[in-house]
């Protein structure tokens, strides 16, 4: 028997039970990789992380890894913000940077005050009809769509958005791809989301995940899509699944920067 520690933080909130939990468990060396995923399983969670220390571009950094419920997953966001949360604040209190190594090559944390801002790829789209059991599924009639590594759907309103009640099977027909649903927010009027650029949802059925609360890695998308479309380098996103969260968004051009806070809700260990 092994004792692992564990924290469980909610990623992209200013407050406990909003945004995204993720459970993050530092480990000194890998362990078994069908033990990782049983943990990920009893979790239940969208996203375990796990990382070990590592050298990272020549500096000290951590090996970064992800699991769903059901599987190993090559990018998360929410669970990186929390991973790095974890370093900043109980293994290297006063260090504002990390890097990590990531099957999605290195992935650097910055730290600005409470604000973590990711560095992440940008995910490559191209427009696409969406496929009819898709548009089935989702009850709704894009204005556009792209395929990418994930489909991307684009609706007029963020109320549309909000009110969609997907047929989770039909989704789940895209495996190995998941559905992102966008539209643009309310900035500078009025209305639900008058304080944002854009609004998402993500759905994720055949991993596990039937909606996401909120995803960071969709807006490897998002980000240059709306910057592209709205004009601006810097954006402001709001994920509108029950639970929420807010994204600061970078066009950093090959690249982007993902911002948000996160919040503890748990720390302890688990016997294995």
């Amino acid at each position: 028997m092994a004792d692992i520690p564990l924290y469980q933080l909610d990623a992209f909130s200013e407050r406990v039970f909003g945004g995204n939990p993720a459970a993050i468990c530092p480990l000194d060396a890998w362990i078994d990789e069908a033990l990782m995923q049983s943990i990920a399983a009893e979790n239940n969670l969208s996203e375990t992380a796990f990382f070990v220390p590592a050298e990272v571009d020549g500096k000290d950094g951590y090996a970064l890894r992800w699991f769903t419920p059901t599987a190993e997953i090559d990018l998360c966001g929410h669970a990186t913000l929390a991973s790095a949360w974890v370093v900043f604040n109980r293994l290297a209190p006063g260090r504002t940077s990390v890097s990590f190594s990531s099957c999605s090559g290195t992935l650097t944390v910055e730290a600005e005050g409470d604000l973590l801002f990711m560095d992440f790829p940008v995910y490559p789209r191209a427009a696409a009809a969406l496929p009819d059991v898709l548009a089935a599924g989702l009850g709704a009639t894009p204005a556009e769509a792209f395929s990418g590594p994930n489909w991307m759907v684009v609706l007029d309103s963020a109320e549309q958005v909000r009110a969609l009640d997907p047929d989770m099977a039909a989704i789940a027909s895209a495996h190995p791809r998941c559905v992102i649903v966008t539209a643009p927010g309310g900035r500078d009027g009025d209305g639900d989301y008058a304080d944002c650029d854009f609004v998402s949802r993500f759905f994720a059925p055949s991993y596990g995940i039937p909606e996401d609360p909120v995803t960071g890695s969709a807006h490897c998308t998002l980000t240059p899509y709306w910057a592209e479309r709205l004009g601006r380098k810097r954006l402001e996103a709001r994920q509108i699944s029950a639970r929420g969260g807010v994204l600061i968004c970078e066009d950093r051009g090959d690249r982007v920067g993902i911002g948000g806070r996160a919040s503890l809700f748990m720390e302890g260990s688990i016997r294995v």
